[in-house]
C-alpha cells in the first residue's frame, strides 16, 4: 500500500498558511495585549506618568517569561521527541522537571525581585517622578509573576500535547478578564495603577488555573509525583532545548535596560523631561509589537511548511509560500507605516492625552523611529524563514542583529551626537541594515533553490548475508570523517557474513518522511553549533528531530530481526539497552585522515584539514545533542582502535576476534 503524501506536501500553499498561523497570530496577539491593555486604561485614568512606570516594570515581566517560554518550550520539545522515539517515560520525566523547575524558579525571582525592587527599577531607567508609580505597580505585578511563569510553561506543554485550542482558550480567557477588571478596579475603585497591577495577576491566575487543570488531561503522557522530582540530566536537557526562546526574550530586556537609561539620560536634557521619552518609546514599541505578532505569527505559522518542503525538495512550494509570507508581511508593514506616519496623534491618544510636550514627542517618535517599518516586517519573516529549513548560523544571524548587534551599538553612538534624536534614528538605521543583510543572505538562498534538481541516484551499501555467527550480535562503528571506520566495518562485514546497514536507512526514511534523499543525506548526524537557537518560534520536531526519530526506529527494528554492523547515527546510543551490542569506535591521527580523505575521498588537500574537523564537530555536535555524552568519551564504546595503528584490515580482524567472545565482552 502506498504511503499518503504529508499535507505539507500537496495542500494548497494559502489554505495551509491560513491554517497554520491564524493560531499562531492569536496567541501572540493575546500575550501583546496584556501589557497594553493595562497602558490604555492607566493613560486615561492616571495620566502618562503611570504608563511611564508600567514601562519600566514591563522588563521585570519579559525577564520571568523567558525563563517561563526557556522551559515550556524546552519541556514541549523534549516531549515530542522523546514520544517520538516512543519513550513516554522519559517523555513525562521532562515535563516534570520543566514545570518544576518553572515553580521554582518563579518562587525564587519572585522573593528576590520583592526583596530588591528599588535597585531594579532604577537599572531599568526609573526617576524620581516615576518611582513611586512603579513602586505601587510593580510590587503587586511582581506577586503574580509566579502565576504568570507556571501558566506560561504550561501553555507550551499543552500546545505540544496535541491541545493548542485548550492553550489558546485558556490565554484568551486571561485577557479578556483583565480588559473587564482594569476600568472596574482603576475608575469604578478608584485604586489607580495598583487596581492596574491586580486586575493583571488576577487574570494571570486564571489562566493558570485552567493550565493547572489540564495536568490531569494530559492525552500523551502521565504525570506523577515521581515525575515532579528533579532530575539534573533531564533539566538540563530541557533548559537547553529552551535555550532558544530564553535569548530571544532577554534580548528584549537588554535593549530595554539601556534605551531607557538612555532616554532618561538625553531626554533630560531637552524640553521633553526624562519620563516623556520613556513614556511615549514604550508605548510606540508596544504598538509596534501588534505588527510584529501578526508578522511573527505568519512567519511562524508556515514553519512546518518552509521545514517540509524544503526536505522534500519541494523548491517550487518553499518559493510560493516564501512569496505569500513576504507579500502579506510587506501590504501590513506599509498599511501600519502610513498609519504611523499619517495618524501618529490619534494612536498616541489612544493611551490617554498628554501636554503640548507629550503630544510633540509622540510624533517624534512614531514617525522617525518607525519610518523603516516595513524593513523590519520584510527581515523578521526572512529570519524565520532560515529557522525553519535548518539554516541556523544565517537564522541566528538576522534574529540577533537587528536587536543586539544593530540596534544598541547604534543608540549609544548615535546618542552620544544626536542627543534624544540619535535614539530615535537608531531605529531605522538599526531596521536598514538588518534588512540589508536579510535581503542578501536571502538572495543567495533563492539562488541556490533555483540550481537544485533532483537526483534520484541509489547510494546503497549492501552486504550479502550469509552469516557465520552462532549468536545474534549487533557491531555499531562510531568513526572520525577519513578514519576508514565504513571501510572497517565492510570488512567485517564481509568476514562475518552479515549485512552492513548505513546508506540504506536514507532511502527507507525519505520513503517514511516525504524528504528527498539528497536531502536526508546531506543533513543527517550534523549539526550546528547554532542550531540549538532553531526553535524560537513554534513548539515541535525539526526536520532534524524526525530524521534522528526516523532512523532510531529503523535501527532497533534492524537490530531485533538479524545480526549486522550499523554505521554512525547514534547506534550504540540507541541500542543501549541491549546486551547483544558491541559499540566501536574507530580513529586515527589528522596526518593520516587528512591523506585518506585526499586520496580516497577526493577532498583538496589545501581545504581536507578545514573539511574534516568541521564534519567531526558536526558529528560531535549532533551525538551530544541526542545522548547527552561526547562522541568521543572512551566510555560510550566497548573498545577505540586506531586505524592507522592497525591498519584498516587488521581492525577488522580484531573486531571479528571480539565477535567471538561477545558475552565477556559486553558487560
Amino acid at each position: 500500500m502506498e504511503k499518503e503524501e504529508n499535507i505539507l506536501g500537496k495542500e494548497k500553499i494559502g489554505k495551509l498558511i491560513k491554517k497554520f498561523s491564524i493560531p499562531c497570530i492569536i496567541s501572540l496577539l493575546v500575550n501583546s495585549l496584556y501589557n497594553i491593555i493595562d497602558q490604555i486604561f492607566i493613560g486615561w485614568g492616571i495620566g502618562y506618568l503611570g504608563n511611564g512606570a508600567t514601562n519600566i516594570v514591563f522588563p521585570l515581566t519579559i525577564i520571568c517569561l523567558a525563563f517561563a517560554l526557556m522551559f515550556g518550550d524546552g519541556s514541549s520539545a523534549y516531549l515530542s521527541l522523546k514520544l517520538g522515539e516512543k519513550k513516554k517515560q522519559e517523555a513525562s520525566k521532562g515535563v516534570g522537571n520543566g514545570i518544576i523547575l518553572s515553580v521554582i524558579l518563579a518562587i525564587i525571582l519572585c522573593i528576590g525581585t520583592l526583596i530588591f525592587l528599588p535597585q531594579i527599577l532604577k537599572l531599568f531607567g526609573c526617576t524620581e517622578n516615576l518611582k513611586e508609580y512603579a513602586l505601587k505597580y510593580g510590587g503587586i505585578i511582581v506577586i503574580g509573576l509566579p502565576f504568570m511563569m507556571i501558566g506560561t510553561t504550561l501553555n507550551s506543554i499543552i500546545r505540544a500535547d496535541g491541545n493548542p485550542k485548550y492553550a489558546m482558550t485558556s490565554m484568551v480567557l486571561g485577557a479578556v478578564l483583565n480588559t473587564v477588571l482594569d476600568p472596574i478596579f482603576i475608575f469604578v475603585f478608584k485604586m489607580g495603577v495598583e487596581g492596574a497591577a491586580i486586575a493583571t495577576i488576577v487574570s494571570q491566575f486564571v489562566t493558570f488555573l485552567i493550565n493547572i487543570l489540564y495536568i490531569k488531561k494530559f492525552k500523551s503522557i502521565e504525570i506523577s509525583k515521581e515525575n515532579l522530582k528533579i532530575e539534573l540530566k533531564v533539566a538540563k536537557k530541557v533548559a537547553t532545548l529552551g535555550i532558544s526562546s530564553f535569548i530571544t526574550q532577554m534580548s528584549f530586556v537588554f535593549v530595554m535596560a539601556i534605551e531607557n537609561n538612555l532616554l532618561v539620560k538625553y531626554g533630560g536634557e531637552t524640553k521633553y523631561g526624562s519620563e516623556v521619552p520613556i513614556t511615549v518609546i514604550g508605548i510606540v514599541m508596544k504598538i509596534s509589537q501588534i505588527l510584529n505578532s501578526i508578522i511573527i505569527g505568519i512567519a511562524a505559522g508556515t514553519q512546518p511548511i518552509f521545514g517540509y518542503n524544503y526536505g522534500a525538495r519541494k523548491f517550487d512550494r518553499v518559493k510560493s509560500a516564501l512569496k505569500i509570507v513576504l507579500g502579506v508581511s510587506a501590504i501590513i508593514s506599509t498599511t501600519a507605516l502610513i498609519l504611523f506616519q499619517t495618524i501618529p496623534d490619534k494612536l498616541i491618544s489612544i493611551f490617554g492625552s498628554g501636554d503640548e510636550n507629550y503630544m510633540e514627542f509622540a510624533c517624534l517618535a512614531f514617525r522617525t523611529y518607525l519610518v523603516l517599518t516595513i524593513c523590519n516586517g520584510i527581515q523578521m519573516p526572512i529570519g524565520i524563514f532560515f529557522q525553519a529549513i535548518g539554516k541556523s548560523i544565517k537564522s541566528a544571524i538576522l534574529s540577533l542583529s537587528r536587536q543586539i548587534a544593530l540596534l544598541i551599538p547604534a543608540m549609544i553612538i548615535l546618542s552620544s551626537f544626536y542627543g534624544i534624536m540619535g535614539i530615535l534614528y537608531a531605529g531605522p538605521v538599526a531596521d536598514a541594515i538588518a534588512f540589508i543583510i536579510a535581503i542578501i543572505l536571502l538572495s543567495k538562498e533563492i539562488r541556490f533553490l533555483k540550481e537544485q534538481k533532483i537526483e534520484n541516484k541509489e547510494v546503497i551499501t549492501k552486504t550479502e548475508s550469509n552469516e557465520k555467527l552462532s549468536q545474534h550480535t549487533i557491531i555499531t562503528i562510531s568513526r572520525q570523517y577519513g578514519s576508514g571506520g565504513r571501510y572497517v566495518g565492510k570488512l567485517v562485514a564481509d568476514k562475518l557474513g552479515i549485512k552492513l546497514y548505513d546508506k540504506e536507512f536514507i532511502a527507507k526514511v525519505a520513503e517514511e518522511t516525504g524528504f528527498s534523499k539528497e536531502y536526508i543525506e546531506n543533513n543527517e548526524q550534523k549539526r550546528e553549533n547554532l542550531d540549538i537557537l532553531n526553535k524560537g518560534y513554534y513548539s515541535g520536531l525539526s526536520n532534524a528531530d524526525e530524521l534522528f526519530i526516523k532512523e532510531s526506529e529503523l535501527i532497533k527494528e534492524v537490530a531485533s530481526k538479524e545480526s549486522c554492523i550499523i554505521i554512525g547515527r547514534c547506534a550504540d546510543f540507541i541500542l543501549r539497552d541491549r546486551d547483544d551490542v558491541i559499540n566501536i569506535f574507530i580513529y586515527s591521527d589528522l596526518k593520516d585522515r587528512v591523506n585518506r580523505a585526499t586520496k580516497y575521498y577526493g577532498l583538496d588537500k589545501d581545504k581536507a584539514e578545514k573539511e574534516i574537523k568541521k564534519i567531526d564537530k558536526l558529528r560531535a555536535n549532533h551525538y551530544k545533542y541526542y545522548t547527552d555524552k561526547a562522541w568521543k568519551d572512551n566510555a560510550n564504546y566497548d573498545i577505540c582502535i586506531n586505524s592507522d595503528a592497525f591498519g584498516v584490515e587488521k581492525s577488522a580482524e580484531l573486531i571479528c576476534d571480539m565477535v567471538e567472545n561477545v558475552k565477556q565482552l559486553i558487560k
